[in-house]
């Protein structure tokens, strides 16, 4: 598959690793790269360390994963350092993926991070289970709209904004990001759920209630694309349930530009190479000569 371009970022591939898995250290990042992937997003990284949430912050269901990690981070300080490593040891580029409590944090970070170099930056505003920032301010257009347009005012590389699907609107929330200078809209984040186990009454997580992912949020996550492509004028990157190269496919058909794949790498690592592989040999045996061609098809055949 030959290189593409996606808001403003030279992709290897379309399918990318999604912020939170395998994000952590310079080292895994570079793997993930190694691994397949057509470009890489780290763990959201924030102002101060962060903990995170007490354990059990992660299971995994019959369909899917429920996790409250709570955006544990060492701050984007201790961080600068292992972006630095993944930017020169990878060969895809690397989106650093960014959050704060409010706009000045929000540049704080951004502003902190600029000089390692990033191709981008996605500024997560969708977290469902960290008070105070991702969701808590997602679900504000307003916020989303002044938090996008101070990053956007302080860097020189596209900004990417991931969404939350808890909203009743995400067209709004979305269309706030694009009028602010959003480059791309990364949908979805996880969805707001909860589990009990029911021996002892007790919830699950030590948070109570996290988000699910895999292959329960799925349509969830094509019809936040499907809206989404259908009224803003940038590239949609998808993500949400993602595991092999058909759910890509559809993905791409709902109007995404390009994927991001998360819980499907705690089953292999090797899984987005899989799925880019399994695009480019449905292309080639579907006629078509290169992915651009099949973004938002579906629109086209209603």
């Amino acid at each position: 598959m030959n290189n593409m371009k996606v808001a403003g970022v030279n992709l290897k591939n379309p399918v990318i690793l999604a912020s939170g898995i395998m994000g952590t250290t310079g080292a895994s990042l570079s793997r993930m790269a190694q691994s397949g992937a057509g470009g890489i997003v780290t763990k959201s990284i924030g102002p101060r360390p962060k903990k995170g949430h007490k354990n059990p912050s992660m299971v995994k269901l019959d369909f899917g994963y429920l996790n409250a990690m709570g955006l544990p981070n060492p701050s984007y300080s201790e961080f600068s350092e292992e972006l630095r490593i993944a930017v020169e040891k990878s060969d895809v580029p690397v989106i650093a993926s960014i959050f704060g409590g409010n706009a000045e944090e929000f540049v704080e970070v951004a502003e902190g991070l600029m000089g390692e170099s990033p191709a981008a930056f996605e500024l997560n505003v969708s977290c469902p289970h960290a008070e105070g920032y991702g969701a808590s301010i997602g679900v504000d257009s307003c916020l989303v709209e002044a938090i996008t347009a101070a990053v956007c005012h302080v860097v020189d590389v596209p900004v990417w904004v991931k969404l939350t699907p808890n909203v009743t609107d995400i067209v709004s929330v979305g269309q706030a990001a694009v009028d602010a200078g959003a480059s791309a809209i990364v949908a979805i984040n996880t969805v707001r759920g909860m589990a009990i186990d029911i021996y002892s009454g007790y919830p699950v997580l030590g948070n109570r209630f996290g988000g699910l992912s895999g292959d329960a949020i799925r349509p969830i996550a094509v019809k936040c694309v499907y809206d989404l492509y259908a009224a803003l004028d940038v590239p949609i990157i998808g993500v949400g349930g993602i595991s092999k190269w058909e759910d890509a496919i559809e993905m791409i058909m709902a109007g995404a530009s390009a994927v991001e794949v998360g819980s499907a790498v705690y089953e292999s690592i090797n899984v987005l190479g899989d799925i880019a592989r399994g695009i480019d040999t449905f292309l080639e045996d579907a006629g078509y000569s290169s992915v651009e061609e099949i973004v938002g098809l579906t629109h086209r055949r209603i």
